[in-house]
């Protein structure tokens, strides 16, 4: 595992007005900072800075002779404040409605400063990681030369806002309320092609219950057991809201974005839906965006950009290939 660094954010104000400092930890991994190109990943809701490595959670893409090539890019990750990961719990952060997705971009870009960081070659995250990595392209419009969000979007649907209230709700009010939310997350995760295809309507003879009531069990459990409802409760609050055009319009807020824009998208996503990915595609195309479409094809939902690292390393190895080239050239 990297050596987790830490950043002390002072006094920061939140879209609220709430002023609070934040300890902002995060991981490096690959080349050492400054002697080769930045790429920053955002991790998703509970993920970490850990994203690359042996127990790295995104190490199928990014890692040694990976699609992002450690021995060719320096990685950064920071850990979105109070997720855990660093052993700061989310509790340090007193009303989590407080804060919106737009804080932690913000975060984000501190932290970029206190480390002289002042051009990343690419951003990339997942769900709610790429929706920060949307907001902070529209805080930071000249930081990022390639901005890859993955199965998401610039805003929050009503959809995704519904489910989050859904999932806020069960946080609150629940007697178990991690597992029961990870059950409910999971439904919106993966699809029912996903579920015919591993379980069947199998039965586990010494549990009692069908194969796919004991999958959802346990992934409940795991996650109670690794995770905070301090952090989840913010981290859901995070991905609610998550929109671009809070305080200025979408055509105005893109217009200033220097990045080529990579979407990708799953064609089967329930959460983040491929016909909204297409809609900002086509948006940005007539607002003269450098922007690129891509759609992963799976039965598994969502959670696809965690699971077909084929497709996801066809789409972005052009992007990632490019320098490769010329250095070994």
């Amino acid at each position: 595992m990297s050596d987790l660094h830490y950043i002390d954010i002072d006094n920061y104000t939140t879209q609220s007005g709430t002023t609070i400092s934040i300890p902002l930890s995060y991981q490096l991994f690959g080349q050492a900072l400054f002697e080769a190109p930045i790429v920053l990943v955002n991790h998703a809701l509970t993920g970490n800075s850990e994203v690359a490595g042996s127990t790295g959670w995104w190490k199928e893409l990014i890692g040694r002779d990976k699609c992002i090539d450690t021995d060719y890019y320096t990685i950064i990750a920071f850990n979105i404040p109070g997720n855990g990961f660093d052993g700061k719990e989310a509790s340090l952060i007193h009303n989590y409605k407080d804060f919106v997705a737009r804080d932690v971009a913000h975060i984000f870009a501190l932290g970029l400063q206190k480390l002289k960081i002042e051009n990343l070659f690419a951003v990339i995250g997942g769900s709610v990681g790429g929706g920060i990595a949307w907001e902070l392209a529209a805080l930071k419009p000249d930081l990022i030369e390639h901005l890859i969000p993955v199965a998401t979007d610039w805003k929050s649907t009503d959809w995704l806002i519904a489910n989050c209230f859904l999932q806020d709700n069960i946080l609150n009010n629940s007697v178990n309320p991690i597992e029961d939310a990870r059950i409910h997350a999971m439904l919106c995760y993966r699809t029912s092609q996903s579920f015919k295809a591993k379980f069947d309507r199998t039965v586990n003879e010494d549990l009692g219950m069908f194969n796919i009531e004991s999958w959802l069990t346990h992934h409940g459990d795991k996650l109670r057991n690794r995770f905070q409802l301090s952090s989840y409760k913010f981290i859901n609050q995070l991905l609610k809201t998550i929109d671009i055009s809070r305080s200025e319009d979408f055509e105005t807020v893109v217009n200033r974005i220097k990045s080529a824009i990579h979407l990708v998208a799953v064609d089967t996503d329930l959460f983040f839906t491929p016909d909204e990915s297409q809609a900002t595609y086509s948006k940005l195309k007539e607002n003269g965006n450098t922007v690129f479409y891509h759609e992963i094809q799976s039965i598994h939902g969502h959670d696809a950009f965690l699971i077909e690292y084929d497709q996801l390393t066809a789409y972005l190895e052009p992007i990632f290939s490019t320098y490769k080239v010329n250095v070994i050239s």
